[in-house]
């Protein structure tokens, strides 16, 4: 393997999602870290560091358990008083920071629950999924789960399966008071019932009482992320962000239509592409620019297509979030290698590019997420500029002017 320049902090993040780490016996036994926790739909399945930058620093959920980061480059290394990341092909010593494991973590809700098994920290944001198994991993005759998706081996087994209003309440407490969080993410997967003889609960209703009871209680910013609902149902979309939703997600991980139909076959089958993009377009228009994501999949499908997938989801008002293939343990996807890290660099190159094209603000909000390259980071990927151009600038007096909006969100208020 040739040896390799130094990285960027932004390339080095890439470089550690694509190739993973590897982590001595030795070393393991001395770490004090947080968890590794296969949570959710599996992505937080690494370890959590920080990556000093001059702009900002950088959170990353280091794959270390899947096979292909025993075969690393790189290696986690103590210093003295420190740690650092080790490029064994040049020798290179990249500082980082560890963030010890929460106190809460292991503490039990008013219910006798262990926190960390209702809601976990993915850099400093919250993340809870909210309720049953997504029901694509009990469809009939065959599961339709994607296919680079844990969510059916984690629900019930490393999380419980219901979460009560009052255990979400008390675990979003204590991540504002003892982490610092400012942001609690919900996530349902898809809860609609094939049977129509069986009444279900879908994702948006599920979320709603939670949505209510953090914004009365915790405060703090509040995303939720589903499955699109019909577009006669939009109005339910209407009803979370009265709850106090400040934010919604969709995840439609590929534009490739045969691609989307291969890895999501219960997406393709129950809503269908263009679905994603209709329920963006609707509640970027009721949030604003920049308050909606749509959530992609780089490295499975041609960069033509991901580039098309990311202009797609910035003329909804959206911005774009590109998670780079992580070939999860018990996926269906496990055996396939991860994508090239320079093929993955021009891509979130790219997504920068795209919203400042479409003018969408990115990174103005203290929220940092360890299992993505957050646009605003990707910008170091781009040659530097002499002079700030228009976007920087209105970016820039928006990130000023959000210090008194986050502070009064933090505070605790009934919803609309």
């Amino acid at each position: 393997m040739p040896a390799s320049a130094a990285f960027s902090p932004v390339e080095l993040e890439i470089e550690l999602f694509c190739r993973g780490f590897r982590i001595a016996p030795a070393t393991r036994a001395n770490l004090e870290a947080r968890r590794i926790t296969r949570t959710r739909a599996g992505l937080g399945s690494g370890l959590e560091i920080v990556v000093p930058s001059p702009r900002k620093e950088i959170w990353v959920n280091v794959p270390v358990e899947e096979p292909f980061a025993a075969r690393s480059p790189f290696e986690l290394v103590p210093t003295d008083g420190g740690w650092a990341v080790r490029d064994f092909r040049s020798g290179t010593d990249y500082s980082v920071r560890i963030p010890p494991e929460p106190a809460w973590y292991s503490r039990l809700t008013s219910s006798g629950t262990e926190m960390s098994r209702v809601g976990v920290l993915q850099g400093n944001y919250l993340g809870i999924f909210l309720s049953n198994t997504c029901l694509y991993w009990y469809s009939r005759p065959a599961a339709d789960n994607c296919q680079f998706c844990t969510s059916g081996k984690n629900v019930g087994v490393n999380e419980i399966k219901q979460k009560a209003v009052q255990d979400v309440v008390e675990v979003a407490q204590a991540a504002r008071r003892e982490s610092g969080s400012v942001f609690t993410h919900f996530n349902t997967g898809y809860q609609y019932e094939d049977d129509p003889k069986k009444r279900s609960v879908h994702g948006l209703q599920q979320a709603k009482p939670h949505v209510e009871a953090v914004r009365r209680r915790v405060g703090g910013f509040i995303g939720v992320q589903s499955v699109p609902v019909p577009r006669e149902s939009f109005d339910e979309y209407d009803e979370l962000i009265e709850a106090g939703t400040d934010h919604f997600s969709f995840c439609f991980e590929f534009l490739d239509p045969e691609v989307f139909a291969r890895l999501c076959p219960g997406k393709a089958r129950t809503v269908g592409l263009d679905a994603f993009f209709h329920a963006m377009e609707y509640t970027s228009r009721k949030l604003g620019k920049g308050r909606v994501s749509g959530e992609l999949i780089a490295g499975l499908e041609p960069i033509e297509s991901t580039f098309k997938a990311i202009d797609r989801v910035v003329e909804t008002g959206a911005f774009p979030t590109v998670c780079i293939f992580r070939p999860l343990v018990g996926s269906n996807l496990e055996e396939t290698l991860p994508p090239d890290p320079a093929a993955m660099k021009v891509v979130m190159a790219y997504q920068y590019e795209a919203c400042r094209r479409a003018g969408i603000p990115v990174g103005v909000l203290p929220i940092e997420v360890s299992l993505v390259v957050q646009p605003e980071e990707a910008r170091d990927l781009l040659p530097p500029r002499a002079f700030p151009g228009l976007y920087d600038l209105k970016v820039g007096a928006m990130k000023k002017l959000a210090g008194p909006y986050v502070s009064w969100k933090l505070k605790p208020r009934p919803a609309a």
